[in-house]
């Protein structure tokens, strides 16, 4: 049998991978190699994503270590470096996850081409980033994908997920060289950023599935409660399969059945995205307003200085954490798009350097859907961030966690701090008058 080559990209697990599983089942030895394209990481990415790939990479080793392999570590651009690795070990073929990004589809077409001169064949392997490969979904209008998320979510329901692969067998890896693990501890990020990998991972998850997931459906969009899984960031960077938490959450309860939609929605963004590439940076369907130009505007709602709390809150928390609320999101967005009528795009380019889980697919899509350019059918609907606040945040514990200014300020009356009489130069009067539900 020959050498085969595991290039990792979104899939940065041992457990339930399909690539690490092909291409040990095609090779008797079996390089598992990441690279580090220095251009992407050191000029595109956020710095809070380069120090969880730090950590998720240095776990990956470790979870690879336990069956007898290791980690390869490459730097450079990733066509040359796989290139490189193919011809130090006589590698037959090189297997890789399928991924629905513009990037990701160059790059694939990039390898396939490189390596069929040395004779060494690209395996693209789907079930590793999506729980339903995008190319298994249509709808039966014949178009290319679904653009309403409720039918899309109905066919995701019917359509039989494969079962999670085991671990593999202990590995033989070949004698190679590798570049020592990334380490970006010294970049500048969210003081309060929570790295890990897939051993982190899998321990969060079994927490998750132990219990919490029950309370899903009743307090997921309570911003005060902790009630959300937070594995968003793992699945963003595959550190745990879709397919494995999905096969262990308790899907015919409320609380798992809840949960389940959610890993839909992050489905259905990739198959629109896989359909319409172009959408990460285009408007999906025309915009139904005309975006105003104001720096000043942006700048607060940046920095948290909107003057409405519950917004302030989120976009703070965003700078601490690398992660938000959910349904903050859903509050910030719609007060920058809808309210403030600035370009979805200023709004997806500050999440995608400050959030851990931003990717492509889910943070481009979930603005437009806020924005009115996406899959929204309601593409008017505005949320109005004081109603939110006295839905989501009744008695104001989220706001006071992240706005201190406003800590002294009781149950829901730190909402409305202008009533309370808070002086502009403790904290801002609103800079707009809000409307909408």
């Amino acid at each position: 049998m020959p050498v085969t080559v595991a290039l990792f990209t979104r899939d940065l697990r041992v457990h339930d991978n399909p690539v690490l599983t092909a291409a040990q089942r095609e090779g008797h030895a079996v390089v598992p190699l990441f690279v580090v394209d220095d251009g992407i990481v050191a000029e595109r990415a956020s710095a809070n994503r380069a120090r969880f790939l730090a950590a998720a990479l240095a776990e990956l080793d470790a979870g690879l270590r336990k069956t007898q392999g290791r980690l390869v570590i490459r730097h450079g651009d990733v066509v040359d470096a796989v290139d490189r690795v193919v011809d130090e070990v006589g590698a037959a073929s090189v297997h890789i996850a399928s991924d629905v990004s513009w990037y990701s589809r160059r790059r694939a077409d990039a390898l396939r081409e490189r390596l069929l001169r040395r004779g060494c064949e690209l395996r693209v392997h789907g079930g590793s980033i999506t729980a339903a490969d995008p190319s298994e979904l249509s709808p039966a209008t014949g178009r290319d994908h679904f653009a309403v998320f409720t039918p899309y979510y109905r066919r995701w329901r019917e359509v039989p997920l494969r079962r999670p692969l085991p671990k593999p067998a202990p590995l033989s890896v070949p004698p190679v060289d590798s570049d020592p693990l990334p380490d970006f501890d010294a970049v500048t990020g969210s003081p309060q950023l929570s790295v890990g990998g897939e051993i982190t991972a899998r321990k969060a998850l079994q927490r998750w599935v132990s219990g919490p997931i029950s309370d899903y459906a009743t307090h997921a969009d309570s911003l005060c409660a902790d009630a959300t899984s937070r594995l968003s960031r793992y699945l963003h960077f595959g550190c745990l399969s879709p397919t494995e938490v999905l096969a262990r959450a308790d899907v015919s309860s409320a609380g798992g059945e809840a949960f389940a939609r959610q890993l839909a929605w992050r489905d259905f963004h990739h198959q629109v995205l896989a359909a319409r590439p172009e959408v990460g940076w285009r408007d999906y369907r025309p915009s139904p307003r005309a975006w105003r130009d104001d720096p000043q505007a942006v700048d607060a709602w940046r920095t948290g200085r909107t003057g409405y709390p519950v917004v302030d809150a989120a976009m703070r928390q965003l700078r601490a954490e690398g992660w938000m609320h959910g349904r903050a999101r859903l509050i910030a967005a719609s007060f920058l798009t809808k309210t403030l009528r600035l370009d979805w795009r200023i709004g997806a380019d500050h999440f995608l350097r400050w959030l851990v889980d931003a990717d492509i697919a889910n943070n481009q899509l979930n603005w437009q859907w806020a924005a009115g350019t996406g899959t929204d059918t309601r593409p008017n609907r505005v949320l109005n961030p004081l109603r939110q606040a006295d839905r989501h945040d009744p008695e104001g514990e989220f706001v006071r966690r992240w706005v201190p200014e406003l800590a002294h300020l009781p149950g829901a009356a730190v909402h409305r701090p202008w009533r309370a009489g808070v002086p502009p130069e403790v904290y801002p009067a609103p800079i707009i008058e809000c409307h909408g539900m």
